[in-house]
């Protein structure tokens, strides 16, 4: 059981106040911190901090010693490697428009890339690892977001409700086919625009989004949000796309998961993604970074219905938020006032685990040692730490547990 030294990626849709405050730094911080990253990513990974203050990163610790640290089994399922990566994300701005591969799709993208001699780091890769990339985002404060494709029968009635009469054709299209194939032709339709046409569509939706954002009605915040979007990115496909994914507000604690083919886009907040080691994104929009159109189209799943927020259940102590992927688990953990005379919590599972403290503080035991986690603070548990428990906490205090779904 040891602590972590994590890296803070500075994109330019961070947020300056959220990490830097969970960290203990000045606020707000000099540029915006948009992910702080816990886990063993080879662009970015964690540092262990041993008890004499030397650090190692935990890529390197990994490959000396995968058996202790993931234990046998899991060192031959993974490859001696970390499988899932955790973070702490904090948008002041609007993401990408992006989904993200299956694993199939994930080997043979990557296996085509690099044999067309692409390297990896190139702007126009699509595929940096062969892996798939499934996450779970679980909110810390209000998160809004675009996720997967709405009904199509309800996205009718929006378009409609915008009246914006050079899209009329458009909505008629998704009117007589309203199902996944209609869904598919009028988001092909979109995403492959002239720029001409895009230069005149996007205009003539911000006068509709406009009128329809001033009137309260079913549709109020989707016209206001296509508002915001087309404000930021003028001329941008990804505004009209948009148009069509269901718009999500998450209170705090409850979270998401995002299967492959997955259309979505972070709008603001902060919250706990955990995901599959990877970062294969494809983008679908709403950036100035590549968009390849025609491998967006391969991996998108248009099959439409409203996404299943998850409040988590109950499972000795934690609140446990299942998903289908075997490379992660994510459960939270909140004290009300802690009972001295209770017993102490059991940190569940075996196999490497990353815990943060987002909230309060809170003394973890395992064995001889024992370890404050103040907020900011996160930990890493080698498989060979069994048996750690979770001996005090202040009132208030949140942590957030990662581990592989095995």
């Amino acid at each position: 059981m040891e602590l972590l030294d994590n890296p803070v990626r500075p994109y330019a849709w961070g947020s300056r106040t959220v990490i830097a405050e969970l960290l203990g730094k000045p606020v707000p911080s000099p540029h915006p911190q948009a992910e702080l990253w816990l886990g063993a990513h080879p662009a970015d990974p964690s540092h262990l901090v041993h008890d004499d203050g030397a650090t190692e990163s935990l890529v390197d610790a990994l490959a000396a010693d995968p058996r202790r640290l993931l234990g046998p089994d899991r060192a031959c399922r993974w490859e001696g490697k970390l499988p899932f990566l955790l973070k702490v994300l904090a948008a002041d701005e609007p993401l990408s428009l992006q989904a993200h591969p299956s694993l199939e799709q994930a080997i043979s993208g990557f296996a085509q890339e690099s044999a067309a001699g692409i390297p990896v780091d190139a702007s126009e890769r699509n595929y940096r690892d062969p892996n798939h990339k499934p996450e779970v985002i679980c909110a810390l404060t209000e998160f809004h977001a675009l996720i997967g494709f709405r009904d199509a029968a309800a996205s009718v009635r929006l378009l409609r409700a915008l009246d914006v009469p050079e899209l009329a054709a458009h909505t008629e299209l998704l009117a007589a086919q309203p199902g996944p194939d209609g869904l598919r032709a009028l988001f092909t339709t979109w995403i492959t625009l002239p720029q001409s046409m895009l230069d005149e569509l996007v205009p003539a939706l911000q006068q509709g989004a406009i009128r329809l954002a001033s009137e309260p009605g079913e549709w109020q915040r989707e016209a206001r949000t296509a508002l915001e979007l087309s404000e930021r990115y003028p001329g941008d496909a990804g505004v009209l796309a948009a148009l069509l994914l269901n718009r999500v507000v998450l209170q705090p604690g409850e979270a998401l998961y995002l299967p492959a083919g997955n259309l979505h886009a972070y709008l603001a907040g902060a919250g706990i993604e955990l995901m599959a080691n990877s970062d294969n994104v494809l983008r679908g929009g709403l950036t100035p970074k590549h968009v390849d159109v025609a491998e967006l189209l391969r991996i998108l799943d248009f099959h439409a219905g409203p996404p299943p927020v998850c409040s988590g259940r109950p499972d000795d102590g934690w609140i446990r938020y299942d998903t289908p992927a075997a490379e992660f688990l994510l459960r939270r953990w909140e004290s009300g006032r802690w009972d001295p005379t209770e017993p102490p919590v059991a940190v569940p599972d075996g196999g490497p685990r990353i815990a943060i403290c987002t909230a309060g503080s809170a003394c973890l035991r395992g064995g001889d040692k024992v370890m404050k986690l103040r907020r900011g603070a996160a930990v890493f548990m080698a498989d060979t730490d069994r048996g750690v428990v979770l001996e005090s906490a202040e009132p208030g205090t949140q942590l957030f547990l990662a581990s592989d779904g095995l």
